[in-house]
């Protein structure tokens, strides 16, 4: 882990379709949630959290500043406007610092463009970016990596197996498989036939063309804040939640 990631919230007032007014003047709803205490509603000033955000993601533990009163956290959700890509509301679950927690990391490829094959003109791609583990909070890493140096040939390829996971780190699924595919070897000419042949399927699908453009979600009704948590983690209340939007 690298140094502490702060971040100063502020309870919010605001609920429902008021928040609305809120992202117009540059602020974010947000709510933080965990066992043993009431959902708290929540709300940032634009930069400084999206700049939290960026640097946390799902994985690094962020310390909350609520009006003076400091918690430990995950960023379980952030909800983003789908056109602008602007943050529109964000889920804080408290942890405690010497529990368990589940946490989705990226997988980083170290050594890119040293390997023997990305030297004779083959590309290595990446066909995994993030798998769920579980740590407590201080041993969370920022991200698990792996060289590719040692690729070769289109027979080459990583295997989940192939990363070495840090002290007091294991993956959340007790059944994962290692033998997942981390990274694969392409001749350019059979990735670009692949890639040509794979967007011709995709033009031919009508449903594809729902998808590209689906309905966005209301940003005034938060239904984001519904299910802030996940299945693996502690959730308010449905009771709670309800009477908060």
């Amino acid at each position: 882990m690298g140094d502490k990631i702060n971040v100063t919230l502020q309870t919010r007032e605001l609920q429902g379709k008021k928040v609305a007014r809120l992202r117009k003047e540059g602020i974010v709803p947000g709510v933080v949630y965990g066992h043993g205490f009431e959902p708290i509603l929540v709300q940032s000033d634009y930069n400084p959290l999206d700049k939290v955000v960026r640097e946390a993601g799902k994985h690094s533990p962020v310390y909350a500043d609520i009006d003076g009163k400091k918690r430990l956290t995950l960023i379980k959700d952030i909800d983003r406007d789908p056109v602008k890509m602007r943050i529109r509301h964000v889920a804080f679950h408290a942890v405690k610092a010497n529990e368990v927690v589940h946490a989705e990391v990226p997988i980083r490829l170290v050594g890119e463009g040293e390997s023997e094959a990305e030297k004779a003109g083959l590309i290595v791609l990446q066909a995994i970016e993030s798998i769920e583990i579980k740590a407590k909070p201080a041993d969370l890493p920022e991200a698990l990596e792996i060289s590719i140096e040692g690729l070769q040939t289109t027979e080459d390829k990583i295997l989940l197996s192939d990363i070495t996971l840090p002290k007091g780190v294991e993956y959340a699924d007790i059944e994962q498989d290692l033998e997942l595919v981390v990274a694969n070897v392409y001749e350019p000419a059979a990735l670009e036939a692949a890639n040509e042949a794979a967007a011709g399927e995709a033009e031919d699908d009508p449903s594809t063309v729902e998808a590209e453009h689906g309905s966005d979600t209301p940003q005034d009704t938060q239904a984001e804040e519904s299910r802030p948590g996940g299945k693996l983690q502690d959730e308010p209340k449905q009771s709670n939640v309800d009477a908060n939007k």
